[in-house]
């Protein structure tokens, strides 16, 4: 795949989602997506540790509410310029996704417990910011109102859109050269048979602590947004299940492990919690109630999501003549694949053939 058909379609997309500022005013329709490129900017976080790497997460609000935090606390108590306590959150929300990922990892954790390691670490991060008061407490933390650029704030909604837009744009393409790069294909192999991975040479440890540094900082960088955007933080926002839910769900909605995946899926989920809003009005849960259902819905019906299953519709609606076209480009996308890749996918009774020619196990650093 050139650079040109892996990266121009993308540009193309954000390119057009760039202009809807200019088609509407409406303040509504902005916050609404605003709110949607948020979740999906966690989404994306959530997406390379789980969607690529295997390892699910029940915990990445951890990582949204120490960038939310790390950013407010940096401007109201050490007077940091926005934009720089902007990008030390993200730093920061890395150093601790590697710090959980090292106790983790190194123990050995994977799977249900990894999950529910992660899920304690959030709890204690929000108890603690709750009850201390360097984090605020309860009350939390709120910035100071002063709409300039200069510190991050604008009066106008189109801004934050851009600027929102510009993070999840930032991050598709990040996505996407990880696909293409040696890390992808090493998060691939250790999702699909981690022993397998580690026995032909590739150090899991440090591929799994590069994808959750680079997932928590992704999260953190939504986190931090947040509160640029909202210049509120408390434990409930920051650290609360609802953002770990939202940005695990719109990955497997919409795609697991795909570049466009997350977008989708908090587009649908931003949709789906408007509809159950007017349709059932205050009730509350509502949307959670929707959300798992869509859920189970996903799981029994669609388990790639839905850009899976609007790609198998595409196939199903293609001529005959045009399957028998598209097919050779799945075998030449295969080729690709880095050997060990195409060794984990192997049949067990056929794993041995795999390496016939070669005399050896490659070692890959």
């Amino acid at each position: 795949m050139s650079r040109l058909s892996a990266y121009g379609p993308l540009a193309a997309l954000l390119a057009l989602c760039a202009a809807l500022p200019l088609a509407t005013s409406s303040n509504i329709i902005l916050n609404g997506m605003v709110l949607t490129l948020v979740v999906a900017l966690a989404g994306y976080g959530w997406n390379l540790l789980g969607g690529y790497g295997g390892q699910f997460s029940f915990g990445h609000a951890a990582f949204f509410g120490t960038g939310a935090y790390a950013c407010a606390l940096l401007q109201q108590r050490f007077g940091v310029n926005a934009w720089a306590a902007f990008g030390l959150a993200c730093l920061i929300g890395a150093a601790i996704g590697f710090a959980i990922g090292y106790l983790s990892f190194r123990s050995g954790l994977r799977g249900s417990y990894f999950a529910l390691v992660t899920l304690a670490f959030a709890e204690v991060f929000r108890i603690v910011a709750n009850a201390t008061p360097f984090f605020g407490g309860a009350a939390g933390v709120l910035l100071k109102l002063d709409a300039r650029a200069a510190n991050f704030q604008f009066a106008s909604r189109a801004a934050y859109y851009w600027i929102a837009l510009a993070l999840v744009g930032l991050v598709i393409l990040a996505m996407r050269a990880i696909e293409r790069s040696r890390l992808g294909a090493y998060l691939v192999a250790i999702r699909e048979n981690e022993n397998a991975a580690r026995a032909l040479g590739v150090d899991t440890l440090k591929v799994k602590l590069q994808a959750i540094s680079l997932s928590a900082a992704f999260t953190a960088a939504a986190g931090a947004f947040y509160v640029q955007y909202f210049l509120l933080i408390n434990a409930e926002l920051g650290f609360g299940t609802w953002i770990s839910i939202e940005a695990l769900l719109a990955p497997i909605i919409g795609g697991l492990g795909t570049v466009l995946g997350p977008l989708i899926g908090a587009f649908v989920l931003h949709e789906l919690g408007e509809l159950a809003r007017r349709l059932l009005g205050g009730v509350p849960g509502a949307d959670t109630a929707l959300y798992g259902a869509l859920l189970i819905l996903v799981i029994a019906f669609a388990r790639d999501g839905v850009q899976g299953l609007l790609a198998r519709l595409r196939h199903w609606m293609l001529p005959a003549a045009a399957k028998a076209r598209a097919a050779p480009s799945a075998i030449a996308r295969w080729e690709v694949i880095p050997t060990f890749v195409k060794h984990c996918y192997a049949p067990s009774d056929s794993r041995e053939s795999v390496f016939e020619n070669s005399g050896s196990i490659p070692q890959f650093t």
